[in-house]
């Protein structure tokens, strides 16, 4: 804690250098006061007034709607309608307000950005960062749309998700699992999708925005009486938030998103909830975005600021809107009438376009231990889309001498505490927690122990999550107690049942005559010399509330040696919630294969053998770099924590920029173990026929006007095809499989390649395919601070067609 000492702060931000001194005699409250005035503002430029909604680009028809039903409405029903309340009738994540005189009954928010979270009758489908491993445009949207539906069938409206940010800065995020990849190109794309399948039912709550990239220091203490603290604030400039925490955010608005969801972090020491520069400035005027802010679960941070900065719902309560105060600003000149009307307008807009149901929450139960229906959303027809899209996201990352895939082995060991389901998946009764919280509603079954501490507790876990413990205190970094096929939190999914690997294996072993042996309680044991391999699973737990612990968990790394200095076939798996080192065995000569697995959903086990025994080849590509060792993040490795001079007010300088992931290492010339979209299959792939051309495009492109009338997503000429690449990929190998062809290009003046384009593509042995790759104005262009637009460049561009970001395989130079 800070004393009554003299204390010297300096601090080096991005764009500026300032040094602030706090006299020897000042008491705590007043070293928080002057701390408080000088981190909070002046950093983060105000935008006012508010933008507002236009009901242009596909929104004419819901604006028309809401604006109608606004005109009928009083100041206090608008009021209403603009925050969440406690239902006793339901079991969302937040009920919104209603109107009940002219047919608005509210909405229902629930957890679900991977599949409907914390009740029945629903699947777990698998998370977003093992569909980003899958680099599959077509499978995000197939799921997203199969996960929307069984939203609808709950009366549910909106569901939370998907996850763009964080974006994976930080190598230890406890959250980046819940996003597709660190890569802004490759989360936006298949955000994308996500967004439009979501939406063919309910609406996607897009989230976080923006600069959400940590885990500890996340909120101001919940559970600490007192506390000064404040949410950790990410600084970066203007350039680094439009090219790469942006970016993803953009094409999710493009996608036509209803909803977004400010973060919890500050912003250039504004909170994210309340910072009208990113949702007045950016977000609702550069973008265009019609839909509605939403804030992240008590988010929000003050009344009056709040709204004429942009957010339009708090959630899942307000202190600051309640009771009429919206009502009461506007009566005494404090807010305008036209920003409560757009407020109103927005919500409703978004519920007529998307999600109008008149019961909003009727299939989630508010107790599932009391009497109720039962409501099944799940369709069966969803079955091919959950075992497939657990299939891609596997990542081979080792197969030596054909090791892989298995051929009706005589006798297999397996081994390792993450092959069994866990041991249950049934909620506790209401009151059961005395914090309210429960391992079961985040995920977290799987999670009973921590390895050298003891039983992982439900308060625990509430004091875990609303930051209220010290950055230092032990937490989960592994899942001893079953299989992940999620992470924790409140992006976590519920599974129908849970096919682990064991249980898929059992059923490949009746057919195949194979008898097996097992130990999954030891971490030492001793190996029969029969197997002809053994399969050790194991696992790297995450979760929402902290940050990771490490990148690989020594008591894992020491099972892993353990059996493959007994068997010298030894085949390892990994379910994994983010980047999991691998250096301390990867070498080991009896360690002949090694899958990232990921995080497969329910159908994890079946999954599995489909690549274990080759029913198909492997496809899975890395959507994040491996390094060798975890100094090579350098300070990209861990969170900011509070410090001497930050105590109160955490302060996180991305000063990197944009050189995160594989363009930090490339930047900084480190060889990583396994790079960026780095990924192995049965069979081999040869590229040739590279062509690069421009495309005639209209020169004339003005800088935005932070107005509403932009269409969705941005100026319509950033999306504008201005070149093509083209190339020819032959399937040279003799199994049928997809291969990741993926288009990197060098912008003068920036990092050496950036990801512009992906296809996967399907061949048969001998086939050959024709890979095309449309390269937008913005996909060409680096974002101008002075002019405040997307510029051109004017010299030539260097393209690069590969199978990684290391493993280039045509290059060529392109002039527009």
């Amino acid at each position: 804690m800070f004393s009554a000492r003299s204390v010297t702060i300096a601090v080096l931000g991005l764009s500026f250098l300032s040094i602030f001194v706090i006299a020897q005699n000042e008491s705590d409250a007043a070293v928080a006061a002057n701390l408080e005035h000088y981190w909070a503002y002046g950093r983060s430029p105000p935008v006012y007034p508010f933008p507002q909604g236009t009901g242009t680009d596909g929104w004419e028809t819901a604006y028309a709607q809401a604006r109608a039903l606004v005109a009928q409405m009083t100041n206090d029903e608008k009021n209403n309608i603009t925050y969440g309340y406690t239902s006793t009738t339901t079991g969302c994540s937040a009920s919104s307000g209603g109107v009940p005189r002219l047919g608005y009954p509210g909405m229902c928010m629930q957890n679900g950005g991977n599949g409907v979270l914390g009740t029945e009758g629903v699947n777990g489908y698998p998370p977003a960062l093992h569909i980003g491993a899958s680099w599959n445009k077509n499978l995000a949207f197939l799921r997203a749309q199969a996960i929307g539906a069984e939203t609808k069938r709950k009366g549910i409206n909106a569901a939370l998700g998907p996850v763009v940010g964080p974006l994976g800065r930080v190598a230890r995020g406890g959250r980046n699992w819940e996003g597709f990849s660190n890569d802004p190109y490759l989360a936006g794309s298949l955000a994308y999708d996500t967004v439009v399948g979501l939406q063919q039912s309910v609406i996607a709550c897009v989230k976080h925005f923006v600069g959400y990239e940590q885990e500890t220091n996340r909120l101001a203490p919940r559970k600490i009486s007192g506390a000064r603290n404040v949410s950790v604030s990410s600084n970066m400039d203007d350039k680094t938030l439009h090219e790469l925490y942006l970016w993803p955010f953009q094409d999710a608005v493009r996608a036509g998103a209803g909803a977004i969801m400010c973060s919890y972090n500050q912003l250039n020491g504004s909170s994210a909830c309340q910072n009208s520069k990113a949702l007045n400035g950016v977000l609702k005027g550069e973008l265009g975005f019609q839909g509605l802010v939403v804030g992240d679960w008590g988010a929000q941070e003050s009344g009056l600021a709040s709204a004429e900065a942009g957010l339009d719902m708090a959630l899942p309560s307000s202190t600051y809107w309640e009771n009429g105060n919206l009502t009461l600003m506007v009566a005494n000149g404090s807010l305008a009438q036209s920003r409560l009307d757009d407020m109103a307008t927005r919500i409703l807009a978004t519920w007529y376009r998307y999600a109008r149901f008149e019961d909003p929450g009727f299939g989630v139960p508010i107790n599932l231990f009391a009497a109720h229906d039962f409501v099944d959303a799940r369709d069966p027809a969803s079955k091919d889309i959950l075992l497939q899209a657990g299939v891609e996201g596997h990542v081979l990352v080792k197969n030596v001498n054909g090791a892989l895939p298995l051929e009706k082995p005589k006798y297999l060991g397996i081994y390792g505490y993450d092959a069994l389901a866990f041991t249950q998946n049934a909620p506790l009764p209401k009151g059961t927690s005395a914090s309210g919280f429960t391992k079961w509603a985040y995920g977290l079954e799987n999670t009973q122990v921590m390895p050298g501490v003891g039983y992982f507790s439900d308060d625990y876990l509430a004091l875990l999550f609303l930051s209220s413990t010290t950055w230092d205190e032990p937490v989960p970094g592994v899942a001893l107690n079953g299989t992940m096929i999620s992470g924790g939190g409140s992006d976590s999914i519920t599974p129908s049942y849970v096919d682990a690997p064991f249980d898929a294996i059992q059923r490949q072993a009746r057919l195949d005559d194979t008898f097996l042996t097992w130990d999954f309680y030891n971490q030492t044991t001793a190996v029969p010399s029969g197997p002809e391999a053994c399969l050790v699973f194991v696992n790297e737990q995450a979760a929402e509330g902290w940050d990771r612990p490490y990148l690989a968990d020594p008591y894992s790394d020491t099972l892993i040696e353990n059996i493959a200095g007994q068997c010298n076939n030894t085949i390892v798996v990994i379910h994994h919630a983010g980047v999991r080192l691998v250096d301390r065995w990867i070498d080991h000569p009896n360690i002949t294969a090694v899958i990232y697995a990921h995080l497969p959903g329910q159908d994890s086990g079946q999954a599995l053998v489909e690549i274990l025994y080759g029913y198909q080849s492997p496809s899975g590509r890395l959507p994040y770099t491996v390094a060798k060792n975890e100094n090579d993040y350098g300070n990209l490795l861990n969170p900011t924590v509070p410090n001497n001079t930050t105590h109160w007010h955490t302060q996180s300088n991305f000063t990197e920029g944009v050189y995160i992931d594989y363009k930090h290492f490339l930047a900084q010339n480190i060889t990583p173990r396994f790079e960026f979209g780095y990924g192995l299959t049965y069979t081999t792939f040869n590229y040739s026929s590279i062509q690069a051309s421009a495309i005639p495009y209209n020169t004339s492109y003005a800088a935005p006007d932070n107005t509403s009338s932009t269409p969705r997503g941005g100026d319509s000429a950033l999306w504008e095809a201005v070149a093509e690449v083209s190339c020819t990929i032959t399937n040279t190998g003799i199994v049928a499989a997809s291969e990741v062809a993926q288009l990197y290009v060098y912008i003068p003046g920036g990092p050496e390649k950036v990801l512009r384009g992906f296809a996967k593509t399907y061949l048969k042995p001998s086939e050959n395919a024709v890979v095309r790759f449309q390269l937008t104005r913005k996909d060409l262009s680096e974002w101008d601070v002075i002019s405040q637009r997307w510029q051109l460049q004017k010299e030539g561009y260097d393209v690069f067609v590969g199978k990684s970001v290391l493993d280039i395989q045509l290059t060529a130079t392109l002039s527009i």
